[in-house]
């Protein structure tokens, strides 16, 4: 037996610092969010400014909350948890700091990007390149200090919450490097190394799986730690807890295809994801069973402990959610959901409920503890609960109802077989559903901000404790064992093995995935007639993905009746091969663009010019913002010819002649837009002394044009020419 103990202290106030900072930018978050609600209510809110519109605060509210809220909450969830669980501090103290402040610079950096429109149009990789760099730098600290502590504990098994830690670490990881593959062409403009198909196949599997391995597992890890503690009670079931984690990880990572069903991914890559994506039911379910049944016999408890509270609802929360999600990969449920506010609902439920309760009942329950005081009030613990229910029952509620509307709504044929109902019909009937949605939304920023209150005046009554006594035996080099050990021990001593087992399993899926979409020519067929985007129409798009327009439109038609009829012909993988990113979209809040400039959608440059002007004018009842900054903003010439030269290099067929032409062939297009406007002076909004052909709402509204261009061949809009 080991009697050498080893007195060592923990460091609490690294937790106390992501502590503060999740509180902090969990409020930032909220508040954004309530805003960009608001906004799809009163258009008005979007202030007729750039930076706050909402094309551009989405993505703000989305990074606040993922990275800044949730991150900060796994990082004071694990520098807690993990150095009592390892019996040891902290690797590095320098190496905390390190991260701290680092994590706090990326937050920071990344909402000034955002509002000012740099952005690379990824989904939850909106992040332009200088600060996925930072990122991977950080996270890198991060391992560091994780494994250097692991490496010298004084604990020889590794519990369950540690096992998601190392696989949440390496995955994350992974994910970023592989997605975050760009090349650049200024400090901060870049364009994605992948294009349409493969660019959206690669986007999803880091977008779906950083719900699963950034909002999800270290969660469970924090859950397996702190629902025990709080309770005083051990985790149900240590088998459920090893099939639980070996299963969720090896699964989860093949689920992303199930965010394009029915897309121009081939059928056998959406396939794989609908049959990963129900088989998550199982592994998801066995941990809420056992977060919940941790509690078996404790319910008293849970009645007269607001902590408890809190964390039945997140895991319950996190049921609700992964048993949704698998559901809506059914092709048939997806059809349904797609592209509406369901979609919406169910990501809140988890953001909300999993994530927000967790991370509330963490707080809670840590505080007090290393303030050495009580909870300043209990009362006001217990009102933030029920407010906050209420507000995550008021947001889902409306959000799941809009979504059946909208669907059921854009479905809806006449008996003559017409479309029954504009798209604009289905805006204007859900901005009840928005108002209600921001209600709900204000109740949870309430909670939060009273949680906020409670927590700092029982920090103001208490001392905190920055190093905490302890005291352990130091870990013995050999073990005897006596009798049969159960299989799983021996990884739980080999922190490194589990490590690598962990990478295996999450990399298997991606790479069968993914290296067939890429090298197998057949999956993405070419269409001749699909050719590069002139200079002028690249500026446009550069402008489109600039101001958000993928948050609200779509540019993948589906192949349904309801759609080919609406917009035009379904989409083809081959129509998207120059597409650096794509732009596929995930929510439809304004009709699919993908035949805009095409067939029976084509409007007058004049219509897109007072469109993007004044919204209403053009569409009576739109809650589009209006962009006039985009009517005396001039096109960046100087850098025209540097984008072409990029994308070149990633395979576009552009000419050396090409980039060396291509300030003038980007002037020539534009004056003849320029001159198409002059003819409509009468009816612009803006008046035509104030136009120039170089301003940016000339390539706005050539890109907008060029939009379903390639496959509309004259008399026959809907035929495709295929080689």
């Amino acid at each position: 037996m080991n009697t050498n103990i080893e007195r060592f202290e923990y460091d609490n106030k690294i937790v106390k610092q992501f502590a503060w900072a999740a509180a902090f930018w969990g409020i930032v978050g909220m508040l954004v969010g309530l805003i960009v609600a608001l906004q799809l209510v009163f258009p008005s809110l979007n202030f007729n400014l750039s930076f706050t519109t909402f094309g551009r605060l989405r993505p703000i509210h989305t990074n606040a909350v993922i990275f800044a809220f949730v991150g900060n909450g796994i990082f004071m969830g694990v520098y807690y948890s993990l150095q009592r669980l390892m019996k040891a501090r902290m690797f590095s103290d320098l190496l905390s700091k390190i991260h701290f402040w680092g994590w706090q610079l990326i937050i920071v950096f990344a909402a000034v990007t955002l509002a000012l429109g740099m952005t690379t149009g990824k989904e939850y990789a909106e992040l332009e390149w200088p600060i996925d760099i930072m990122i991977t730098l950080v996270w890198v600290i991060f391992g560091i200090n994780m494994f250097g502590t692991i490496i010298k504990r004084r604990e020889r098994h590794l519990y369950v919450a540690v096992w998601f830690y190392i696989a949440t670490w390496v995955t994350v990881a992974m994910l970023h490097i592989v997605n975050s593959f760009e090349l650049p062409v200024t400090l901060f403009k870049s364009y994605s190394w992948y294009a349409g198909v493969q660019d959206a196949l690669v986007q999803w599997w880091y977008g779906h799986n950083a719900v699963a391995f950034f909002l999800t597992t270290p969660y469970l890890g924090i859950m397996y730690y702190f629902i025990p503690k709080a309770a005083n009670r051990p985790v149900y079931s240590y088998r459920l807890s090893i099939i639980h984690f070996w299963a969720l990880i090896f699964i989860y990572i093949w689920a992303g295809p199930h965010h394009l069903l029915y897309t121009s991914l081939p059928d056998w890559a959406q396939s794989l994801g609908t049959v990963f994506s129900v088989m998550l039911i199982a592994p998801s379910w066995g941990g809420m069973i056992n977060g919940l049944l941790t509690l078996r016999g404790a319910w008293d408890k849970v009645r007269d402990d607001v902590v408890l509270k809190f964390m039945v609802v997140a895991v319950t929360a996190y049921g609700m959610a992964t048993f949704e999600g698998p559901m809506l990969s059914l092709k048939n449920v997806n059809a349904i959901s797609h592209f509406t506010d369901w979609t919406i609902a169910h990501v809140h439920v988890g953001a909300l409920g999993w994530n927000g309760f967790l991370t509330f009942g963490v707080l809670y329950w840590l505080i007090p503890r290393m303030f050495q005081t009580n909870l300043a009030s209990k009362k006001l613990a217990n009102w933030h609960f029920w407010i906050g229910t209420l507000g995550i029952v008021l947001y889902a509620v409306p959000m799941y109802w809009a979504g059946w509307v909208q669907s059921t709504m854009w479905k809806e044929f006449t008996p003559e077989g017409q479309l029954k109902y504009q798209f604009l019909d289905t805006v204007t009937h859900l901005r009840p559903f928005y108002a209600l949605r921001a209600l709900g939304g204000l109740l949870f920023f309430a909670g939060a901000v009273m949680m906020i209150v409670n927590l700092w005046k029982t920090a103001k009554a208490g001392s905190f404790l920055a190093n905490e006594a302890a005291e352990a035996p130091a870990l013995a080099k050999k073990v005897e064992i006596h009798g049969k050990e159960h299989w799983h021990r021996w990884i739980e001593r080999k922190p490194v093995q589990m490590l690598v087992i962990s990478l295996v399993a999450v990399a298997i899926g991606g790479i069968i995935e993914m290296i067939p979409t890429f090298l197998i020519k057949e999956n993405i067929p070419t269409i001749a007639s699909v050719k590069p985007y002139t200079p002028l129409e690249l500026e446009g798009r550069d402008i489109y993905i600039r101001e958000g327009c993928y948050t609200c439109h779509s540019q993948m038609i589906r192949p349904f009746r309801s759609e080919t009829e609406r917009y035009g012909d379904y989409s083809k993988a081959g129509e998207f091969v120059y597409d650096h990113p794509f732009q596929w979209g995930s929510k439809r809040t304004g009709p699919d663009l993908a035949r805009e400039g095409a067939g029976r959608n084509k409007k007058m440059d004049s219509w897109h010019y007072n469109h993007m002007a004044d919204p209403t004018s053009m569409s009576p009842g739109s809650i589009m913002p209006r962009y006039p900054w985009l009517f005396n903003s001039d096109i960046d010439t100087d850098v025209t010819g540097k984008k072409l030269a990029a994308m070149q290099t990633l395979g576009v067929p552009y000419t050396d002649e090409d980039i060396a032409n291509a300030k003038v062939d980007l002037e020539k297009q534009a004056n003849v837009i320029y001159e198409s406007l002059k003819q409509d002076e009468a009816s612009l909004l803006v008046g035509e002394e104030g136009l120039q052909p170089n301003h940016e709402i000339i390539a706005l509204i050539a890109y907008l044009q060029r939009l379903g261009r390639d496959l509309e061949i004259e008399n026959t809009p809907n035929s495709l020419t295929q080689k």
